[in-house]
């Protein structure tokens, strides 16, 4: 808020659908920021044509994508999002089986699952 581009990006932001994900990486953040490629559409065009931005962008506040630029960030918008989630007890109990590849895809939920102790007993 108060800044120059708020209202025309809270207009694109409200004006269809969203998807809103967080992303398990050691990396996830460059990663997914180098997926997404610059801010600046024209820049994105000229310098990464086959980032998201690159290909989809159509102005610098109607860029088609988001990413969190820090951890801190990250966690302020996750909790914004997914109220429900704990990150910290998602640190202590999934991301260690993430790592060691105890997941798997649902593709009714569309997400990626880890498996519980009694999952993987029935599997």
């Amino acid at each position: 808020a108060g800044r120059f581009f708020y209202q025309r990006l809270v207009e694109f932001m409200a004006s269809g659908p969203m998807w809103a994900y967080i992303l398990a990486h050691e990396n996830a953040i460059p990663l997914w920021r180098s997926l997404m490629g610059p801010t600046k559409v024209f820049r994105a065009r000229n310098s990464m044509p086959d980032s998201i931005r690159g290909a989809y962008g159509l102005t610098d506040t109607r860029n088609t994508t988001h990413g969190s630029d820090s951890p801190a960030s990250a966690s302020r918008e996750i909790a914004f999002f997914f109220p429900e989630f704990n990150e910290q007890l998602w640190y202590q109990q999934d991301e260690p089986r993430l790592r060691s590849g105890q997941v798997y895809y649902n593709a009714k939920e569309r997400v990626h699952c880890v498996f519980r102790d009694e999952e993987t007993e029935l599997a």
